[in-house]
């Protein structure tokens, strides 16, 4: 084939031996790329991809780019510098010429990607798609070498920084969709929601992509550190689910449940964190002052939840039927403490083993600690004035739990409809 083209040339048929090889070459080309499965798409074409279809079509294109440029282009380019080996011949133009179509076919789907309506799941995709892009840039700056196909490597190097930009716009996005989530699902039983499963998710799922991350971040700030820049988008994300659900927390009627609701969410945020790479990103400090935050909704809860009962068994004056420090206390007045007792335990059992922590370490913590304030008051409470309502015919109406019984339903509270469904 060099001699042909050799002998093409000097016989003065350089333009023919051009326009046959370029056409030639250039069906060849796209023919393979056909069947291959590369298709030329538009932005309209993608946006009207249900995400199933989109999502199978850029796995396909990632292995269509390997493909087309390490053996397809990379081999155009062979045979070209082969055929046309000291020949006088202008293979550059002829090499851009040939390939120009194929180029615009393979690039014009991840555009039309870089150009489509943003999303949060499309994150990861185009994560993908630019991590592809910036692996075979070298390939195809060897392959488009020269002048002549100075359009080409533009062209590759033009979508890697769309892929990027749609990718960091996407990134902004996100956090401005957790912040600004106004779903109206309320988890009635306190346990995690599900924007903070999914942002937690979503987090996790980043930190497999962060060195992919971080050449995107440098792409547009050079100056400073990509780890940095990738713990500051982190802590954003994170500072706006927190955010929503404070805002979340608020359409609770029961302030109780408004502290559990945020102490799960937080504790899970927490949990995550430190199972992930997260931790080495967010850092202790991070991990330190939520797991605070999670301890002091803990104690808010316990406050909330429980004073009003710790105040029935106080012998203070505040409490219903006033002072018992008196030693004249009537017996009516502690019959009446006792069924105010029974009365609010039963109502908050009722309540509290419909609300759920589902993190079992946490769950057995807060019934600890309400145990530990609310046992030795009761026991103290019937210790001292249980002789009064002894006497009488009936005396369980008063004393209706004993401190273990109150232990015992404690180990309910926190199961949600796993303790109803046992109860039935």
């Amino acid at each position: 084939m060099n001699d042909i083209a050799q002998q093409l040339v000097q016989a003065g048929n350089q333009q023919t031996c051009y326009k046959i090889y370029r056409d030639y070459r250039a069906s060849a080309l796209e023919v393979s790329l056909r069947k291959l499965g590369v298709e030329k798409l538009t932005k309209d074409d993608v946006q009207k991809m249900q995400w199933e279809a989109l999502e199978a079509k850029i796995g396909n294109w990632i292995h269509f780019m390997r493909i087309a440029v390490k053996l397809l282009l990379a081999g155009e380019r062979k045979i070209c510098d082969q055929i046309f080996d000291g020949v006088n011949f202008n293979k550059g133009h002829c090499f851009a010429e040939l390939t120009a179509n194929s180029i615009i076919t393979l690039f014009s789907f991840g555009d039309a990607v870089a150009k489509s309506k943003r999303s949060p799941e499309k994150l990861f995709v185009l994560l993908d798609m630019y991590e592809v892009m910036r692996e075979l840039q070298p390939e195809i700056d060897e392959i488009f070498e020269g002048k002549p196909c100075t359009e080409m490597r533009e062209a590759a190097s033009s979508l890697t920084k769309r892929l990027a930009q749609t990718a960091q716009e996407t990134f902004a996005d996100f956090e401005e969709a957790v912040e600004k989530d106004a779903s109206k699902t309320i988890v009635q039983d306190g346990t995690v929601h599900p924007l903070t499963s999914y942002v937690i998710n979503y987090v996790k799922f980043l930190f497999d992509y962060q060195s992919t991350l971080k050449l995107l971040f440098q792409e547009f700030d050079s100056g400073t550190e990509a780890e940095s820049q990738l713990a500051a988008v982190t802590t954003r994300i994170m500072q706006a689910l927190q955010n929503n659900l404070d805002g979340k927390s608020k359409q609770y009627k029961d302030p109780a449940l408004t502290h559990l609701f945020l102490m799960n969410n937080i504790h899970y945020m927490v949990r995550s964190v430190r199972r992930s790479e997260a931790k080495d990103i967010l850092g202790d400090d991070w991990i330190q002052r939520h797991r605070r935050i999670v301890q002091q909704n803990a104690n808010q809860y316990k406050r909330v939840a429980w004073a009003k009962i710790l105040q029935t068994l106080s012998v203070q004056g505040a409490g219903s039927g006033g002072d018992l420090t008196s030693s004249s206390v009537s017996r009516a007045t502690i019959k009446e403490r006792f069924k105010s007792f029974n009365t609010q335990f039963e109502e908050l059992h009722a309540k509290q083993s419909q609300w759920i922590v589902p993190d079992q370490e946490l769950r057995e913590s807060l019934r600890l600690a309400v145990a530990e304030v609310l046992l030795p008051a009761y026991r103290s409470f019937i210790k001292r004035f249980g002789n009064l309502v002894d006497n009488n015919k009936n005396p369980q109406k008063y004393v209706r739990y004993s401190p273990e019984a109150v232990d015992q339903l404690l180990g309910q509270f926190f199961e949600g409809q796993q303790w109803a469904e046992q109860k039935r």
